[in-house]
């Protein structure tokens, strides 16, 4: 089978555990070993989160010059080729002569009039108490939004329109290539009047890009692991209860986390309806389980209620 797996920045980075390079590599590397039971048996594409990596960049190019700050697309770009090395080197660690690989930078159009660049929602960076939130915003100009208990940047995140280097994953692929792409949502570029491409300010979604990913690919499963072992009803609440095995129709009943739990659903269910595939959400370690639909939220067109 051929299947797209979106990895979520919080699969690649424990909830408030610093952003170094050493606990980065240890999470890659016990993304990898989750990862590898299915490279040997099926086509693979992956897709990953950036938000806390394209927010530490951030934070540290305004450090270094705050009238000088690289643009989102750049760091974007940044984050797409190292999160790419680091998991291309721990699955041929554990693939050794069996598998090929390519870490592909991807860029990935979005409309440069989309009403998203009025409203930013994507969060990205680390989180903060409150005060320190405030500060952040004054000093720099963000824009701040509540996370849980804590406070996160968030900035705009348009809708992904094309992928430009598809026909590239697409080759890839067909040459029995493990790609690693879109990382962080791709990098974000819109067309000037003349047709040119120039990159713009924002983070797109990982989740929505890699939906669109999945339907170009005709991808028959597409997987979206995070650090929540299933998509939960009355998340948070003492009534909280999993959801195993729902349509799109029937996962719409229901409200989600904006900022967490929504965009994996919406993309989940875009990727059903268009395709007819399989989708799975759940936890990163049970990545076979959910895709031998054992474990995790499965999403598919022939079930109506759960």
């Amino acid at each position: 089978m051929r299947i797209v797996i979106a990895l979520g920045g919080n699969a690649l980075l424990r909830r408030e555990e610093p952003l170094t390079a050493d606990n980065q590599r240890q999470n890659v590397k016990a993304a990898a070993e989750a990862l590898a039971p299915i490279a040997r048996e099926h086509e693979l594409v992956i897709t990953h989160g950036n938000g806390p990596q394209v927010g530490l960049l951030a934070l540290q190019g305004a450090a270094y010059r705050s009238d000088e700050v690289f643009p989102l697309d750049i760091l974007d770009a940044e984050t797409e080729g190292m999160i790419g090395y680091l998991i291309e080197q721990e699955l041929s660690n554990l693939l050794p002569d069996e598998h090929r690989f390519a870490t592909l930078l991807t860029q990935i159009e979005v409309e440069s009039k989309d009403p998203a660049f009025n409203s930013p929602t994507k969060p990205i960076g680390p989180v903060y108490r409150k005060d320190e939130a405030q500060r952040l915003m004054q000093q720099l100009g963000w824009n701040i939004a509540p996370d849980g208990n804590y406070f996160r940047r968030v900035v705009s995140s348009p809708r992904p329109k094309s992928i430009l280097e598809l026909r590239v994953i697409e080759l890839l692929v067909n040459q029995k290539i493990i790609v690693i792409c879109a990382g962080g949502g791709g990098i974000p570029v819109v067309r000037r009047a003349d047709g040119s491409l120039v990159g713009i300010e924002a983070v797109i979604d990982k989740d929505m890009a890699s939906s669109l990913l999945a339907r170009e690919l005709k991808a028959d499963v597409f997987l979206l692991l995070t650090d929540v072992d299933a998509v939960y009803k009355h998340w948070g609440e003492p009534e909280a209860q999993p959801l195993p095995h729902l349509s799109p129709m029937a996962m719409r009943e229901y409200d989600f986390a904006p900022g967490s739990m929504a965009p994996k659903v919406k993309a989940a269910c875009e990727y059903v309806e268009q395709t007819g595939g399989i989708a799975g959400i759940g936890s990163l370690k049970d990545a076979s389980a959910i895709l031998n639909g054992k474990a995790g939220t499965r999403i598919t067109r022939d079930k109506d209620n759960g």
